[in-house]
């Protein structure tokens, strides 16, 4: 499978994940990963960034929100309509275009930064979107990216919950399991019963690497690493929104911030 049959599976998705997530039932989004992610984020204000993998275009508009003059890319043509239509309706100064980030349509060198909201890790050619991600960046800019957390979500994870269904374990598996490819079929959790029910399950295609994988990668590409997250939700957050819970047992998400060299 290579990256225009998942753009395929996810164009399929785009509507039933645009329609829920600006609903608010992207509760792991919202409430934990997109805060942890940009509470990490360096100042972009007056730069120019890149988001890779856009969708609708929500985390794209937090971060023009910022000061940054943002340009959105997806695959998916669905997903790039509602984002064009989002920004037509409220004015952020940003650019959405269709295009692979295995095959960017732009200059060397043409921004400050690229980000990549949990996008990466539904992309087969991993070493081709790094490669990528390197030539449009400058020198001294960096790439920051949140991804599932390898060790945490490998292909087989399992809550393990007390007679209250709190969460006080995981158990995982299959972390050195090629499984790439493995369509995984879900929904957001947190919508009402009666949405999920008329809506199509998501289907995802998963290719998992391990951690090292991950870092060798960004290290052959030509990257510096300089800073990594592992997001957990607080006491707060928790109570007001109790399905994040397990994410305070074990890691959900990984966020990596790598840099371009500026000599």
């Amino acid at each position: 499978m290579d990256h225009v049959a998942v753009g395929q599976f996810w164009n399929g998705n785009a509507e039933a994940w645009t329609k829920l997530a600006r609903a608010g039932y992207d509760v792991y989004r919202d409430q934990l990963n997109t805060p942890a992610f940009l509470a990490m984020l360096p100042l972009v204000k007056g730069a120019v960034g890149l988001d890779l993998g856009c969708g609708e275009g929500h985390n794209t508009r937090l971060v023009a929100k910022r000061g940054a003059t943002m340009t959105g890319i997806d695959i998916a043509a669905v997903f790039i309509k509602h984002a064009q239509a989002e920004e037509a309706r409220v004015p952020l100064g940003i650019t959405y275009r269709e295009a692979s980030a295995v095959e960017l349509p732009f200059a060397a060198e043409s921004f400050d930064f690229a980000t990549a909201f949990m996008s990466l890790h539904d992309i087969p050619e991993t070493e081709r979107v790094l490669a990528e991600a390197w030539r449009v960046i400058r020198p001294g800019g960096f790439l920051q990216f949140s991804i599932l957390h390898p060790c945490f979500n490998p292909p087989y994870r399992k809550n393990c919950r007390d007679e209250d269904r709190v969460t006080y374990a995981v158990e995982v598996g299959d972390y050195f399991v090629d499984a790439r490819g493995r369509i995984d079929e879900w929904i957001f959790g947190a919508a009402p019963e009666a949405m999920r029910n008329r809506l199509p399950k998501f289907k995802v295609p998963r290719f998992h690497r391990t951690l090292s994988e991950w870092l060798n990668l960004l290290v052959a590409a030509g990257f510096v690493l300089e800073h990594f997250g592992e997001p957990c939700p607080s006491e707060e957050t928790v109570r007001d929104f109790p399905s994040v819970q397990d994410a305070g047992v074990a890691a959900y998400f990984l966020h990596v911030r790598a840099r371009k060299p500026a000599g």
